[in-house]
């Protein structure tokens, strides 16, 4: 069975464009849970633009489902992830800049680095998850860093699938199986949509999780939150 993740980022996106506290982001991870999905997922960026880190404490106190913290582990974020104890982390390469997550990590140069990191977070029970584009080097150096999951970077599977579902997918499959061969659990996201994601988890059906937001929020503008949570279930079927 491979969980769905819904990240609530936009919701509070929305929230800050205004002010206020309109959408609230609690109440709809607790409309998302409700409506099905089996995890909530939270990227916290530095400049506090969208999800904030009030928003992650007051989450961790109500969330009934697996709660998922991603983002690029700087002192700061170690800090918050230590204390909030989350089920999982999902480590990120990010700038503290960067409009949106766009690469993984290369496990090879980051290797001590990342060990170093999962270590802390074990140590605490967190599961930790490291972002990675789909290259079966890239799967095979993660294990060597103490992670329990990668979580393939989707967005060229996304970018390539309109021109071509097989061509998309190859390099995707390739390294999903490096995942399995290395003993780890497999997550992906970015840019994983409606239009997209059956044949993927057709293609990968031993993935665990995947984490949605972006299209997953566009998509609830048109049939509203719990029907679009509940069509991108269907798709995982």
């Amino acid at each position: 069975m491979t969980n769905l993740s819904v990240n609530i980022n936009k919701i509070a996106t929305i929230r800050n464009a205004r002010g206020g506290d309109n959408p609230n982001v609690v109440s709809a991870a607790l409309f998302c849970e409700k409506s099905g999905a089996q995890g909530i997922t939270v990227h916290p960026r530095p400049d506090g633009r969208h999800i904030r880190h009030a928003d992650v404490f007051e989450l961790k106190q109500v969330l009934t489902t697996e709660f998922n913290i991603e983002g690029n582990p700087t002192p700061e974020f170690i800090d918050l992830v230590l204390k909030v104890k989350p089920a999982q982390v999902t480590m990120v390469p990010d700038a503290p800049d960067a409009l949106t997550s766009n690469a993984g990590w290369n496990t090879i140069a980051h290797k001590a680095f990342l060990r170093t990191v999962c270590e802390e977070f074990h140590k605490e029970g967190i599961r930790c998850s490291i972002f990675v584009d789909p290259d079966p080097e890239m799967v095979k150096h993660a294990a060597d860093c103490g992670c329990d999951r990668v979580e393939l970077y989707t967005f060229g599977y996304a970018e390539q699938y309109p021109q071509g579902p097989e061509m998309a997918i190859e390099p995707y499959v390739r390294a999903a199986v490096a995942a399995r061969e290395s003993g780890l659990g497999l997550n992906a996201g970015h840019d994983l949509s409606l239009e997209n994601l059956r044949y993927f988890h057709n293609c990968i059906p031993w993935l665990d999780e995947v984490s949605i937001g972006h299209a997953l929020i566009c998509d609830a503008l048109y049939m509203g939150l719990e029907a679009s949570v509940k069509a991108y279930l269907e798709q995982l079927k």
